[in-house]
């Protein structure tokens, strides 16, 4: 690839087209009218641009392209481009839900560059309305996962929307009002039945799925019967790092909180 080319990510929904053959689709920005609407800019990574548009909805795609779930490459796939993918799902889902300025109701524009000139940087994205000239950035919704200790094992919760078999560490949203402690524990209660003491701080990652930001924590139990809520969590167990079921992808930081307690708990040699 030559540096200063512009490449765009074509988006439907959660999905983005890719080669049959393997490999993420990259369309060059001049040719890419038959697939999908205007691009959106999302910044320049390593002296290239990089931009997503939205799959027009009657297309049809040739043999060699198809539409795949983000999800499905979370393990095909280098985390700086599925960096890049997270912002290509968000900036279409941003452009589409605010092409009209909420105050005046004339049609937004994409901001093509920072108030002292530059290009914004990946990641940088707002709308700004060209008549009364409200500025719009994206919303993003926190959200705390939280993976609580028990001595030797660790609560893992099978959530109604995971494949057969798979669990992870339990989350959710931050309500309004709420701090991140206090969402910490009270996720962990109403899901699972169970109290948690000696919050730490673990890391945080985006996440693309619902624009969130995924702050992670670890935790000791305090008490309470394990007890999952049936809507939201089917079943929960306590696991020891030798009797681990199925995990999340190792990009995600439900992973790395899980692998962070299995190196901590291995036997000392």
């Amino acid at each position: 690839m030559m540096v200063n080319e512009e490449f765009v990510v074509i988006v439907r929904g959660l999905e983005v087209v890719v080669e049959r053959a393997g490999g993420l689709f990259l369309g060059q920005r001049d040719a890419i009218a038959a697939f999908a609407d205007l691009p959106v800019f999302l910044g320049r990574f390593e002296g290239r641009g990089w931009y997503a548009a939205r799959a027009r909805p009657s297309v049809e795609l040739p043999a060699e392209l198809a539409f795949a779930s983000v999800r499905s490459l979370f393990s095909e796939l280098p985390e700086p481009t599925l960096h890049i993918l997270g912002l290509a799902l968000a900036g279409v889902e941003f452009a589409e839900t605010h092409r009209h300025c909420g105050r005046c109701g004339t049609a937004t524009q994409q901001d093509a560059a920072t108030s002292d000139g530059r290009e914004p940087s990946v990641g940088e994205q707002t709308r700004r309305c060209p008549s009364c000239g409200l500025s719009v950035h994206p919303r993003i919704a926190p959200a705390v996962i939280v993976l609580v200790e028990r001595e030797d094992r660790v609560l893992l919760a099978r959530s109604a929307r995971f494949p057969p078999g798979r669990f992870s560490a339990v989350a959710g949203f931050v309500e309004i009002g709420e701090s991140l402690e206090q969402a910490a524990a009270r996720e962990v209660s109403e899901e699972v039945g169970v109290q948690i003491r000696d919050l730490k701080y673990f890391g945080s990652q985006p996440w693309p799925f619902g624009r969130s930001l995924m702050i992670g924590f670890s935790a000791t139990y305090a008490g309470g019967a394990l007890t999952p809520d049936g809507h939201e969590i089917v079943e929960a167990d306590w696991f020891s790092r030798e009797q681990l079921p199925d995990l999340p992808p190792k990009v995600s930081i439900a992973r790395r909180l899980i692998d962070a307690f299995v190196q901590r708990s291995a036997p000392r040699s």
